[in-house]
C-alpha cells in the first residue's frame, strides 16, 4: 500500500499535539514522562511548522527552570511522575523547577534562531527577553565544562548519547557498589535489549548520587567526579550554537565581543578531538588523555558546527555504504557496534537532521539529499519511533516520538517547508 506523506504529515502533528502538556512536551508518554532539554528544542522545530506561538512557549518553558549559576538542565520534572526512575527525590536538586543537575547539548540556541528568523518582527520581543539566559547558559558551559577548548561531559545523560561505546572505559573504572537498590522503569516500557545494561546504570546512578552528595557545587565536582570526556556531539553543538549566538547578539545590537572570543576558543578546542590513529573525531579522558577509538554519528557533526572537514567524507561514505539505514549511531565497522542497542548503533533521524544541515550548509547538496531521503523512507516506512535499526530500519525505543515527528514535519517529509 502506498504511504500517502498528507497523512504522515497529520500523523505527526497528532504526536506533536498528544505529547502536548501545555506549556512543554514530553518525549513520548511513558517512557519519558518530562520535559527533557534538547527533545524540548526538536519539539519547538516540529510546532514551528503550524503553531510559531507554541514553539517559542516551548522554549520559554524550557529557560524557565535555568538555574541561577546559568545552568539549564536536562530534564524538568514539572509533575510528579512515578513512571521514570531517577526522579526529581534521587537528582536532589534546588532550581526554580525540581530538575535534574546536568545540562544536555544546547540545540535550542539554533533552533531559537530559526524561530526568530521565520518571522522577526513577531520574535524580536521574546528573543529579547530569552537572550540574556541563552547567554548565561554559553557562560556556563564556558566556565564549567570546557578541556583544551573542547566541551566535556561529566555523566553519559549529559552527551545526550547515553550508552555510547565512548563511554566504557571511564565508567569501567567506577565502581558502583554501595549504589543502593533501586528500580528501573525505562525496561518496564521498552525490550531491555534495546537499552543500556544494567552495569551501565549502576554507574548512572552512582554519578547522580555523587553530583547530589556535594549539591552540585561544579568547583567541588571538577576534581572529585571521575567522569569527565571531552566530547564530540557537546563540543560540535556548542560552536554551532555559539556562532547562532553571535548572529542573535548583532541583531539585537548587544555586546557580541565575548561570544566572538567564544567562538575561536570552541574551533581550536574542536581540533584537539581529532584522532589521528582512527581519522576521526573521537571522545577523549580528560583524567588520562585516553581516546575512546570511536567514528559515532557526533562525529559527523564537524559540518553542522561550521567546521567543514573534507577528512571525515570518506567515513560517511564508508558508514552509508555498509549501512542502507545511516547514519549508525556508531561505526558497523566495529567490534562495540550493536544495532539495535540505544547509542551503540541505531540509527537517530534527529542526529540526521543536524548532520543535514552541517552537509547543506558545506554544500555538499549530494549527501545532504540523501540523507534526507533515507530518514524519510525510514520513518514512512516504519513509524515516528525513537531511532532504528541501520540494517533493516525496523524501529526500535520508544514510539510516537516527539522529536522523529518534528524531524518528518520539518525536514523530511516532501511537503516539509525549504528555508
Amino acid at each position: 500500500m502506498r504511504v500517502r506523506f498528507e497523512d504522515l504529515d497529520t500523523e505527526a502533528m497528532g504526536i506533536l499535539s498528544g505529547n502536548d502538556r501545555g506549556r512543554y512536551t514530553v518525549p513520548t508518554d511513558g517512557l519519558y514522562p518530562y520535559q527533557w532539554n534538547w527533545d524540548s528544542a526538536f519539539a519547538a522545530f516540529g510546532f514551528s511548522q503550524f503553531d510559531l506561538d507554541r514553539a517559542w512557549v516551548e522554549m520559554e518553558t524550557l529557560f524557565s527552570g535555568q538555574w541561577p549559576n546559568g545552568m539549564v538542565p536536562h530534564i524538568l520534572f514539572h509533575e510528579p511522575d512515578d513512571r521514570y526512575f531517577p526522579g526529581p527525590e534521587v537528582w536532589g536538586c534546588n532550581g526554580p523547577i525540581p530538575s535534574s543537575g546536568i545540562s544536555q547539548p544546547p540545540v535550542a540556541t539554533t533552533l531559537i534562531r530559526g524561530l526568530w528568523e521565520r518571522d522577526k518582527e513577531y520574535g524580536e520581543g521574546r528573543l529579547r527577553r530569552l537572550f540574556p539566559r541563552l547567554l548565561a547558559w554559553h557562560r556556563w558551559f564556558m566556565t564549567w565544562r570546557l578541556d583544551q577548548g573542547a566541551v566535556c561531559v561529566t555523566h553519559p545523560w549529559e552527551a545526550g548519547r547515553d550508552n555510547a561505546p565512548d563511554w566504557d572505559a571511564p565508567l569501567a573504572r567506577i565502581d558502583p557498589s554501595g549504589v543502593g537498590d533501586y528500580q528501573r522503569r525505562d525496561t518496564n516500557c521498552v525490550d531491555p535489549s534495546m537499552r543500556p545494561t544494567d552495569d551501565d546504570y549502576d554507574r548512572y546512578i552512582w554519578l547522580v548520587n555523587l553530583g547530589r552528595n556535594n549539591e552540585w557545587n561544579e568547583a567541588i565536582l571538577l576534581n572529585k567526579n571521575p567522569f569527565r570526556m571531552a566530547d564530540p556531539t557537546l563540543t560540535f553543538v556548542l560552536l554551532r550554537a555559539t556562532r547562532d549566538l553571535l548572529v542573535l547578539g548583532r541583531a539585537l545590537d548587544q555586546d557580541a565581543s565575548e561570544i566572538f572570543d567564544w567562538i575561536k576558543i570552541l574551533e581550536a578546542g574542536a581540533g584537539t578531538l581529532w584522532n589521528d590513529e582512527i581519522e576521526s573525531y573521537d571522545s577523549r579522558d580528560v583524567h588520562t588523555g585516553a581516546w575512546s577509538g570511536c567514528i559515532s554519528n557526533a562525529s559527523f557533526l564537524c559540518w553542522f558546527a561550521g567546521i567543514h572537514d573534507g577528512r571525515m567524507l570518506k567515513h560517511l561514505r564508508r558508514v552509508l555504504d555498509a549501512v542502507p539505514y545511516g547514519i549508525p549511531s556508531h561505526d558497523p565497522d566495529s567490534d562495540r557496534f550493536e544495532s539495535r542497542r540505544y547509542w551503540r548503533g541505531p540509527t537517530w533521524p534527529i542526529m540526521n537532521r543536524l548532520i543535514g544541515i552541517g552537509l547543506e550548509e558545506a554544500g555538499l547538496q549530494d549527501e545532504a539529499e540523501k540523507l534526507r531521503q533515507i530518514t524519510a523512507k525510514l520513518i514512512a516506512g516504519n513509524g515516528f519511533t525513537e531511532y532504528f535499526d541501520p540494517h533493516d530500519g525496523s524501529p526500535a525505543g520508544g514510539s510516537k516520538f516527539t522529536w522523529t515527528a518534528a524531524v518528518w514535519l520539518g525536514w523530511a517529509s516532501p511537503n516539509a517547508r525549504r528555508e
